[in-house]
């Protein structure tokens, strides 16, 4: 049935400090600055310059918009910031994601089209129905096509409001019932 819409993303994984590599953290030493920490604007700069660095994806670069719901998906303490472990998360996301979009850009012109967009959201742990990816490709695709950075911005996304949704539907039921409050919180934050 096409009305099945399923997420099967994998849970984030547990990582401790000891779990990060000495050049990873000093790449993050650097990138974040005194403070520790990157903000989204700070990740913003960092997507960009990394994803300038790949010839083979077609991309206007990440949005301010994009960088914040990074932030948001990751951000666990509530500093709108990131920290070592939320941002190493963050980046074994956006490599996996990254392979993901390579492997079906199947005519690999950097940019995937809507049949390819449909079989790297299921790749990526997202069956969705007809209606709902056309919305997708409609809401993130320029010229029908989607770049790596909009690939990336739905995904975020979808994980947000599954996760969202996962934990407003208490019972388990596919169904939710929620405030005004539940309600904005989820569509303006998630």
């Amino acid at each position: 049935m096409d009305d099945d819409v399923v997420a099967n993303f994998h849970e984030e994984e547990e990582i401790s400090e000891s779990d990060i590599d000495d050049s990873f953290r000093s790449m993050f030493a650097q990138l974040s600055g005194d403070d520790m920490e990157i903000s989204v604007q700070e990740l913003r700069t960092i997507l960009n310059r990394v994803v300038s660095k790949h010839g083979d994806l077609q991309t206007d670069g990440f949005s301010m918009e994009s960088s914040r719901a990074m932030v948001s998906l990751m951000d666990k303490d509530g500093s709108a910031r990131l920290g070592l472990l939320e941002f190493q998360v963050l980046w074994n996301k956006i490599r996996k994601w990254l392979g993901i979009f390579r492997e079906f850009d199947l005519d690999k012109s950097g940019s995937m089209n809507s049949y390819e967009m449909r079989l790297a959201l299921e790749s990526g742990g997202f069956k969705l129905n007809n209606k709902l990816n056309q919305m997708l490709v409609a809401r993130y695709a320029d010229n029908d096509m989607i770049d790596f950075d909009n690939f990336t911005c739905c995904l975020v996304k979808l994980e947000v409001m599954f996760k969202v949704f996962q934990q407003l539907d208490r019972d388990g039921t596919g169904k939710v019932e929620m405030n005004i409050i539940e309600w904005l919180y989820m569509t303006m934050c998630g």
